[in-house]
């Protein structure tokens, strides 16, 4: 049965107003603090906009930041017979784009958000005017850890996800290099919207979706968006990455060094997977630096 998720506990750490989309009787939760130019920042699996908190409260007396938890994430509703796709969810943030009439776009990518905000992106490119990379992809690799690569086995993944909750547990023991950073507070509000196996839904939809095989329906478009990384070389782009990521590794840095040769990068060699976690004192005014030096 799926459980409402309660914010009891770290509400003071999140002290957001929850705005919600329709999606065809399915209620996604976003947030919108601020205004000026549009920050869209896109979480991964499996955090969702409670891991740019930091950010958001930092940012939002200068700009407008929007950040949706994707469908099955969050405080998005949870449905259990559910198209959990890449290109679902690139479909879901185009509705809220066009519900919010977003415009001049600044992306804010992390883990998934990387191929899901590039899949907007390639579909919507006279909308993105700047790009920020943390720890994330958009084109297809062969690497992939081993934990990961079996939680993609049926029963292992229904097992390990959905009943024993360990890939969002894994996250808070792994993802983050500053342990003491993860407080009983902040590790309740990573695992609250992920509080009983039907609400784990969209953590093994995921991981299930990663194209490492043609065969995964997320392939082809994965394979597609990358085909167009080229197109955005022009923007500014910052990338920011956590040297210590047991996942998105140095090989996945290169890539994007490959693809945007002029985008401006900082290495935090101290820092995991959960990068805004690590870093996220630097971060900010690098963040602010970058929008000043390349104004939209």
């Amino acid at each position: 049965m799926v459980k409402d998720v309660s914010l009891d506990g770290f509400k003071d750490i999140y002290p957001f107003e929850s705005h919600y989309l329709d999606l065809n009787g399915l209620r996604y939760h976003y947030l919108d603090e601020g205004q000026g130019e549009t920050l869209l920042m896109l979480h991964g699996n499996p955090t969702w906009s409670f891991y740019y908190r930091n950010l958001v409260r930092a940012l939002r007396g200068q700009y407008r930041c929007v950040a949706p938890d994707h469908m099955g994430c969050g405080l998005s509703d949870k449905p259990q017979d559910y198209d959990y796709t890449l290109s679902r969810h690139i479909g879901n943030l185009e509705r809220l784009v066009e519900h919010l009439a977003l415009d001049d776009i600044t992306l804010v990518v992390h883990d998934w958000g990387g191929a899901i905000g590039m899949g907007l992106a390639v579909r919507h490119p006279q909308k993105i005017k700047r790009i920020v990379v943390f720890n994330t992809a958009a084109f297809l690799s062969d690497r992939i850890p081993v934990s990961i690569n079996l939680c993609r086995l049926p029963w292992v993944g229904e097992l390990a996800i959905l009943q024993w909750n360990l890939f969002a547990r894994m996250g808070l023991a792994w993802a983050c290099r500053k342990r003491e950073r993860m407080t009983s507070e902040v590790k309740r509000g990573y695992l609250a919207p992920y509080n009983c196996p039907e609400n784990r839904i969209a953590n093994l939809r995921f991981v299930q979706d990663i194209p490492m095989t043609p065969a995964v329906p997320s392939y082809p478009l994965v394979e597609h968006i990358e085909s167009q990384l080229g197109y955005f070389r022009d923007r500014p782009v910052l990338v920011v990455w956590g040297m210590k990521d047991f996942c998105f590794n140095e090989s996945f840095l290169d890539r994007w060094k490959a693809y945007f040769p002029d985008a401006e990068v900082h290495e935090v060699d101290e820092a995991g997977h959960y990068i805004v976690e690590d870093a996220y004192e630097d971060i900010i005014p690098w963040m602010i630096q970058f929008f000043k030096r390349n104004p939209i």
